[in-house]
C-alpha cells in the first residue's frame, strides 16, 4: 500500500545573516569582490545582497537618498555596509548605527542621514576598536579593510558595543528644502533613477490638498505638463507626465522613454507644482 508524505511536516531552517552593499564603486570594479572575500572569509555563511554600486562617484546625497528608500524594505537583523567615502583616510569617523531592526556600517559623513530624518537613530557606536579591522589597514579602502570585517563580526555575534565608544548623534547633510505656499509647492530633482525618471523632493504628504487634474500645472526648467496621473500608461508614448513614484516622492517622467534625456534636466533643477 502506498505511503503518503505530509509537506507539513517541514524543518524549519534559520535563515542566513544578511549583509548588503552599496558604494559608488561601480559596477565592473574589483573592489566590491575584495569586500566579497573579506565577509566570507570571516563568515562564510552569509547573505550577501548587492543594492548598488552605481552610485554617482562621491555622491554622499544620492548615495544616503538609495540607503533611505531601499534598505527598511530587508528583514530584520540585516547589516547594511554602505560605502560613498571621498574622506577616506581623514579623520572622519566611520559608524555602527541602528535604525530600528536594521543596522548599518559606513563613514560618518552623511551618508546615514537620509534615514536620520525619517527617524532617529536608536544607537550609535563609533568603530574605532582595531582588533574588529582587518590585519592591514590601507589609506584609502576602509570598505574592504574596516567596514567589511566589522559588519561579518557582527554578523557572526559581535556585540556593537564592542566595536568603540558610544555617539550622540550623526553627521548630517543639506537637504535641498522644499516650499509650501497656497496653493504651490517648490522644490527640486534629488534623484535619477536608470530609467531616467525625474525623483523630486516632493512628497504626496505635500500634495494632499492638490487636486490631480488638468488645473494642477507641473512645470521642469522650462518644460510643463498638467494633473498627476496614478501609472505610467496614463498617457500616450512620448508625453511628459507627473506621478508618485514607488517611494511616494513626485516623479516626472517620459512614457516609453527617458525624462533624463529628453528634458536635458539633472539633480537640482527647481520643480514647482501649482494650482
Amino acid at each position: 500500500m502506498a505511503r503518503h508524505f505530509s509537506l507539513a511536516k517541514m524543518v524549519f531552517v534559520m535563515p542566513r545573516p544578511i549583509i548588503t552593499l552599496t558604494t559608488d564603486f561601480g559596477v565592473s570594479s574589483p573592489y566590491v569582490a575584495a569586500m566579497k572575500g573579506v565577509i566570507l572569509s570571516i563568515h562564510p555563511d552569509v547573505n550577501i545582497v548587492d543594492i548598488t554600486h552605481a552610485v554617482p562617484p562621491q555622491d554622499i546625497l544620492s548615495g544616503a537618498q538609495t540607503l533611505a528608500t531601499a534598505t527598511p524594505w530587508f528583514p530584520p537583523g540585516t547589516i547594511h555596509v554602505a560605502v560613498v567615502d571621498p574622506g577616506v583616510g581623514t579623520a572622519r569617523g566611520i559608524v555602527y548605527a541602528r535604525f530600528g531592526e536594521q543596522h548599518y556600517v559606513a563613514p560618518d559623513n552623511g551618508l546615514l542621514s537620509g534615514l536620520a530624518r525619517r527617524s532617529p537613530p536608536d544607537k550609535i557606536v563609533a568603530v574605532t576598536r582595531r582588533e574588529h579591522w582587518g590585519p592591514v589597514v590601507s589609506a584609502t579602502f576602509h570598505g574592504r579593510d574596516i567596514m567589511a570585517p566589522v559588519a561579518a563580526r557582527l554578523c557572526g555575534g559581535l556585540s556593537p558595543d564592542d566595536l568603540g565608544a558610544a555617539q550622540g548623534a550623526l553627521v548630517k547633510l543639506d537637504w535641498p528644502e522644499v516650499r509650501i505656499v497656497p496653493g504651490k509647492v517648490q522644490g527640486s530633482i534629488t534623484a535619477i533613477d536608470s530609467f531616467g525618471n525625474l525623483i523630486t523632493n516632493i512628497t504626496q504628504e505635500m500634495l494632499s490638498s492638490a487636486p490631480r487634474g488638468e488645473q494642477t500645472r507641473i512645470t521642469c526648467d522650462e518644460h510643463q505638463t498638467q494633473g498627476i496621473f496614478e501609472t505610467y500608461a496614463d498617457q500616450p508614448e512620448m508625453t511628459l507626465l507627473a506621478l508618485f513614484g514607488s517611494s511616494g516622492h513626485l516623479e516626472l517622467a517620459i512614457v516609453g522613454d527617458s525624462a533624463k534625456a529628453m528634458l536635458g534636466v539633472g539633480v537640482g533643477t527647481p520643480v514647482e507644482v501649482a494650482w
